[in-house]
């Protein structure tokens, strides 16, 4: 296996990266939802991630119920910034299948 490069993202609006080392993860125009909380707070639904490791799927009971999940890492520094959504069980949650939650408190506008 070669060497993985991190993708830097531009924007005319804010890229998002992790707090700890500023890698980039997604951008403003990539946030489908600011209203979701995490274990830090403040959390936002992402549709694209990038720079990140997922986590093996587990199964989780959440406030919205079970939910099959991955955790995010970010690339660089290995820090947890989130989850991603595998599968929801219930049907008023399948749009989270696929997206990503980053955590605010993990995150800094880096542009």
């Amino acid at each position: 296996m070669g060497l993985i490069y991190n993708q830097y993202l531009s924007s005319d609006t804010k890229v998002y990266g992790c707090k700890e080392c500023k890698t980039h993860f997604s951008t403003q125009e990539d946030i489908l939802s600011r209203n979701f909380r995490g274990q830090h707070g403040k959390a936002y639904l992402f549709d694209n991630v990038v720079n990140i490791i997922l986590g093996e799927p587990a199964e989780r009971s959440m406030t919205t119920g079970k939910h099959v999940v991955r955790d995010i890492v970010c690339r660089q520094c290995k820090g947890i910034v989130g989850w991603k959504y595998d599968k929801a069980y219930e049907p008023a949650e399948k749009y989270k299948e696929g997206k990503f939650i980053l955590e605010a408190e993990l995150l800094l506008p880096v542009s």
